[in-house]
């Protein structure tokens, strides 16, 4: 996986579940960009249901969210897909992702769910799909002054250190984050 600026990928709802995940995925949207973020309507809208009923979020919080999103990263929304969901031979539910990537010719989808999106289901759109870690470790690896400088960003706004922060991303991409613990010499995440 080569990435850059122009480097697109498709979020899948439950990478931009976890909050603490979403925003560091949204963080590094921002300038300078790492990458391109792209979703789609229905994306969105199961990120908003399982905010509610799954992390306690009102109605206009998950509301909020879900304008603030669209409002800041406008260009992320892709639409039009709905006639390559037939086409699409991955798990069912998972399929309007996928009908979304190749609708925007995304570089990779990202999904905790990868046996959703076998590699036979992928091939023949020429299309990658990841782990949430993988991913942002090779951003990291990419460009680790910038990675850092957006935890620190994160850390600044939630009025958490380091530790703190790294902390609470292990819970959903540990690798990525104790390998950020591991080169800043941080302990026990």
């Amino acid at each position: 996986m080569v990435l850059s600026g122009s480097f697109e990928a498709v979020l899948d709802a439950c990478v931009l579940l976890p909050p603490t995940l979403c925003d560091l995925f949204l963080k590094l949207a921002e300038a300078p960009r790492l990458y391109r973020p792209r979703w789609s309507e229905d994306i969105l809208a199961e990120v908003r249901r399982n905010q509610v009923a799954k992390f306690g979020f009102t109605e206009d919080l998950a509301h909020y969210w879900q304008q603030e999103v669209t409002r800041s990263f406008p260009e992320a929304i892709v639409s039009d897909y709905g006639s390559y969901v037939d086409m699409c031979t991955n798990d069912v539910p998972d399929r309007h992702v996928l009908a979304a990537a190749i609708r925007c010719e995304a570089d990779s989808i990202i999904t905790f769910n990868l046996k959703h999106f076998a590699k036979s289901a992928l091939d023949p759109w020429g299309m990658e799909v990841s782990g949430p870690s993988p991913f942002l470790t090779a951003m990291y690896e990419m460009q680790p002054a910038v990675v850092i400088a957006k935890i620190d960003d994160m850390c600044s706004h939630r009025k958490k250190e380091r530790p703190e922060l790294l902390a609470v991303l292990h819970k959903t991409v540990p690798a990525f984050s104790a390998r950020i613990a591991s080169d800043l010499g941080i302990l026990g995440i």
